[in-house]
């Protein structure tokens, strides 16, 4: 009979979830990045939000539609601007930290259209929907909701969404085939895909992977592009396309922050975060006609 031990705490889903959840409680709770708690704003260590927004290609019009305290600089890419939305249609945003991504789709979509946040962090979904008071009052939109949960498992009915998105967040987690799987789960039949995430071109050294500040980082928790390529078709996802970012890293990390230092400190001699990491756009569809249960 096979002998079993309990899970590292590299490997243990739960320690995984824990330290994730108490870096970004620490990020809504006192500001700061993914990197981690200061008055740094971003997930890539730029020290202007708007600035880390608008290179991953946000305009100055919808950051200007935005509450204040939206945008936490947490972001690697804009799915909303590959998902291709169209008025009407039902968004669900994973990881929706302070609602940043739900705002701006829920304008795009429309009045009859709806966009839910799902976040396992309760500090960031009391931002979330404080944040959604002012939305509604800036835009008289009533077409926004957060629930708590977690992306494994989300709290979200089968075959109820047209569009998923996501950005930054999938590689936070210690299961991604369920992730993708739940994604396929809640899409409707031709319903899409448009995820933004970091993802390696090669293996991370071990002792990056050890490293907690990594992982809340978005660095330690990536795989590779084909894996993601690999999961996404396993959960039954069609006409994936995957569209890397060449340099993006390098561009936006600020060598300045210390938990960014202290990764880099871990890596081969003279190379670049860049070398391993890159952001990573993600479009995908369901299966079936559009409008068919």
């Amino acid at each position: 009979m096979k002998r079993t031990t309990p899970a590292s705490k590299e490997t243990d889903p739960e320690r995984t979830r824990a330290a994730v959840r108490k870096g970004y409680a620490a990020i809504a709770q006192g500001g700061g990045s993914c990197c981690g708690p200061a008055k740094r704003s971003s997930c890539c260590g730029s020290g202007d939000a708007a600035g880390v927004a608008k290179t991953v290609g946000y305009s100055d019009a919808e950051l200007a539609t935005l509450p204040e305290g939206a945008n936490m600089g947490l972001s690697c890419g804009n799915p909303g601007a590959i998902a291709a939305l169209k008025a009407g249609e039902v968004v669900l945003d994973l990881g929706s930290g302070g609602g940043f991504d739900v705002f701006l789709v829920a304008q795009q979509v429309g009045a009859k259209g709806r966009a839910i946040g799902v976040d396992m962090t309760p500090e960031m979904l009391s931002k979330a929907r404080k944040n959604a008071e002012a939305f509604r009052n800036r835009t008289r939109l009533q077409n926004v909701e957060f629930r708590l949960g977690e992306i494994e498992h989300l709290p979200v009915a089968d075959a109820s969404v047209d569009v998923v998105i996501s950005n930054c967040v999938i590689n936070l987690s210690p299961d991604k085939p369920q992730v993708w799987r739940e994604i396929a789960r809640v899409l409707k039949p031709g319903g899409r895909v448009a995820v933004s995430d970091l993802a390696l071109l090669k293996p991370l050294p071990p002792k990056v992977l050890k490293s907690v500040e990594a992982l809340v980082g978005c660095v330690a928790g990536a795989v590779l592009v084909s894996q993601t390529r690999a999961m996404a078709k396993a959960a039954g996802l069609v006409e994936i396309a995957l569209t890397p970012k060449a340099g993006y890293v390098d561009n936006m990390v600020d060598w300045n922050d210390p938990l960014y230092r202290a990764i880099i400190k871990q890596l081969p001699k003279g190379t670049k975060l860049g070398a391993y990491v890159t952001s990573l756009d993600v479009a995908a569809r369901k299966p079936g006609k559009k409008g068919m249960a």
